[in-house]
């Protein structure tokens, strides 16, 4: 049902994936301009899409052709909804397939770079200036082998490019908006401004999704949730746990109770700098477990990846277990789950979505487990979370933090993990961010660490052959850890990160630069 005037979920959009590598960037655009939205499949049950109260819908694009996907089709109750409707790519030859244009493969296909011209007054283009100043041209990204080569009945076009003669459509009574340009993508100029008149000029929502208006709406729901019972926290030091527990301490009080688990795959000082925030500084209830040995012990002789993230996974469960169970009137367990967690999860769950990468979350919970489970974050991308902790007066070092694996060092160590490797570990690791930040490069990159590599190489100090281990330095840059490029960073800062590394952590004698991208690398090394 839709929601009740004056709620932040009041105003909503629908969007429905097609398979498109770029959907979770047009909620992401649609919540940049205030409005709330949701991504569910194309396919999901009709029942759904009638009672999601959606202002309005966007199709998002896809892999598939409509003449040889038959069933990737606009589900019947939203041609029914009499909403407004913005198909891009896919979406656009959805929609003119399916009310009655025609749809070809393109003799001249077009994937990156385009230039569109507008040929007709529309409420999403008019007065944009883009390519080169031009008014009424733009430089966008195209992605697409199939085009619409014949309007539906009651459509105009109102864009062409130079391999797409109808590059945008749309039909003015119906509310019906179609580009086959993707305006979701940085590539593509005044995008966040065509979304934004979508939402706005053609549906009519409000700006109500705002960082101060999702605090006051997360805090009135816990508190509606909990009542006066007691939540337990697994605190990480990342961001999201640490809004979370920010949220929680808000809304709750003293009857938020954090466990740090110290798990001796932490960063140079992280701890320490937890304690310091959380209960120093915020006043949060934190329990801090030092279990160091035991995760050392348990990952001892095992150099497979995949065995020591379960490893490290089932001891967190145990640590955290334990300590919770000490807590008297514990009812409900607090989460970090944020909405991309959801999205991929509910595309893992039905098979339709194609994996691009895999997660390094720490572990599952115990089927056992009767908590009930409180999770503020679960509608919020990534970006958002980060916004919320500024809002929240989190410290900034901590907001924008670059991501950590949930098996921490444990996948940042190749083969076999050792508490000396550790210990070398984390302070070249160190060494290389405070670099990155003294040269101002930290903000720069999306992502930099460095990672212990198990072979050794010979160097020379001091008139000495040394035979020690290598460290590697990856960097790198990315919108949405889908795709990335390594960082490109000075020769000058990549020397003073070697020199200081090999001068001043004992057992190294190479330090050697990741210039591999995403795909076909990942990310992280394990």
């Amino acid at each position: 049902a839709v929601a009740p005037a004056g709620d932040i979920h009041a105003d909503r959009i629908l969007i429905l994936d097609f398979g498109s590598q770029y959907t979770q960037l047009i909620a992401r655009r649609v919540r940049e301009a205030g409005v709330f939205c949701e991504i569910l499949p194309f396919d999901v049950d009709p029942g759904r899409i009638a009672s999601f109260g959606a202002r309005g819908f966007i199709l998002s694009g896809g892999p598939e052709s409509v003449y040889d996907a038959l069933d990737y089709r606009i589900p019947a109750p939203v041609l029914a909804s009499g909403a407004p409707l913005l198909g891009i790519c896919y979406g656009m030859q959805a929609m003119a397939s399916q009310l009655g244009g025609k749809v070809a493969p393109s003799t001249e296909r077009e994937f990156g770079h385009a230039v569109v011209r507008q040929t007709a007054d529309c409420v999403l283009l008019d007065g944009l200036e883009g390519a080169e100043g031009h008014a009424e041209q733009l430089n966008v990204w195209m992605s697409h082998g199939d085009r619409v080569e014949g309007l539906p009945a009651g459509f105009e076009v109102v864009a062409t490019s130079a391999n797409a003669p109808l590059a945008a459509m749309q039909d003015v009574e119906r509310r019906y908006f179609a580009l086959q340009f993707h305006p979701e993508v940085t590539h593509t100029e005044q995008g966040a401004v065509i979304l934004s008149r979508f939402v706005h000029d053609v549906c009519g929502c409000a700006s109500e999704w705002t960082s101060a208006n999702i605090i006051d709406d997360a805090i009135e729901r816990m508190r509606a949730q909990v009542g006066n019972g007691q939540v337990v926290l697994g605190l990480s030091g990342g961001v999201d746990s640490s809004v979370v527990a920010a949220l929680l301490q808000r809304a709750i009080g003293e009857r938020l109770h954090c466990i740090f688990v110290d798990n001796g795959l932490l960063r140079l000082g992280e701890g320490d700098e937890v304690m310091a925030t959380f209960a120093q500084l915020m006043g949060v209830n934190v329990t801090r477990v030092d279990a160091s040995d035991l995760f050392l012990n348990a990952l001892a002789g095992e150099p497979d990846p995949e065995r020591k993230r379960k490893i490290i996974g089932a001891k967190f469960i145990d640590v955290f277990d334990r300590e919770a169970g000490r807590l008297d009137d514990v009812g409900f367990l607090a989460q970090g789950t944020i909405y991309p967690d959801v999205i991929e999860s509910a595309g893992a769950a039905s098979g339709k979505a194609h994996v691009i990468k895999s997660h390094h979350n720490v572990g599952g919970l115990p089927d056992t487990m009767t908590l009930e489970l409180v999770e503020p974050l679960r509608e919020l991308f990534k970006d958002e979370v980060r916004k919320l902790g500024m809002e929240l007066g989190l410290p900034r070092e901590l907001v924008f933090r670059h991501p950590f694996p949930g098996p921490g060092l444990g996948v940042r160590i190749l083969g076999e993990v050792h508490a000396a490797y550790a210990d070398t570990l984390r302070q070249a690791d160190w060494i290389f961010i405070q670099e990155l930040r003294d040269a101002g490069w930290y903000d720069r990159v999306s992502q930099a660490f460095a990672v212990y590599l198990p072979v050794r190489s010979v160097g020379v100090m001091g008139d000495q052959r040394r035979y020690d281990h290598v460290i590697a330095l990856r960097a790198v840059e990315t919108v949405d850890f889908m795709t990335a490029r390594w960082a490109h960073l000075p020769y000058d800062l990549l020397e003073r990160c070697s020199n200081r590394i090999i001068n001043e952590v004992a057992g190294v004698s190479r330090v050697v630069y990741d210039v591999s991208g995403k795909p076909p690398a990942t990310i992280e090394w394990e």
